[in-house]
């Protein structure tokens, strides 16, 4: 097998009737829309909060230590990018304060619209903010939801420790490589059926 390095995954293009979206008033930070990153018909798609650094500051891109991570999992864990698609509760970046309720509120249309044409076979929220906004409970977290499968909006979903907290807190990447193990292995099992 050959080592893990990370790399840069194709991005999925904004549809052209969102890409102009002022909606949410992120826009006005300055940051692009990113809609997702992967395989658009992937049967896995990975939701974070959203976009984060995909440039260095003189527009080179980079891959940022969220996705470094991500990838190391989905590697580690046998699975492929093509079986991967990431996509965001927020289709920009923030790069400054904003209200995060009214804002997550409007974008979270995008998602749904978005998972709607899509239609992944399974879910994968990573970090306690996908958790609330996609479960749309302000109550719930990643602790008491991994390594299990829930029903959100008719998709099988679990939820996972976010990357960059992973990788801040090391010793919950063995947790974060056992959540993507248990996605892996239920991809396998419908791959079966």
């Amino acid at each position: 097998m050959s080592p893990f390095c990370p790399e840069i995954w194709p991005e999925d293009r904004t549809p052209e009737v969102q890409r102009n979206c002022k909606e949410c008033g992120l826009y006005e930070q300055g940051s692009r829309m990113i809609w997702g990153e992967g395989n658009p018909k992937a049967p896995i798609m990975i939701i974070l909060d959203n976009p984060g650094a995909r440039e260095s500051r003189e527009g080179s891109p980079f891959v940022c230590g969220t996705r470094q991570t991500l990838q190391k999992a989905v590697f580690e864990t046998g699975l492929t990018k093509e079986e991967i698609y990431v996509t965001y509760i927020l289709k920009r970046k923030p790069i400054r304060a904003y209200e995060k309720d009214r804002t997550r509120a409007i974008c979270i249309h995008h998602l749904e619209n978005q998972i709607q044409i899509q239609e992944p076979s399974l879910i994968l929220c990573l970090g306690n903010v996908a958790v609330q906004s996609f479960f749309r409970n302000l109550e719930l977290d990643v602790k008491g939801l991994r390594g299990n499968w829930h029903e959100v909006e008719g998709y099988q979903t679990t939820a996972a420790y976010h990357p960059l907290a992973v990788r801040r807190r090391p010793n919950l990447y063995p947790l974060f490589l056992e959540d993507m193990q248990f996605v892996a292995t239920e991809l396998e099992r419908k791959v079966r059926e």
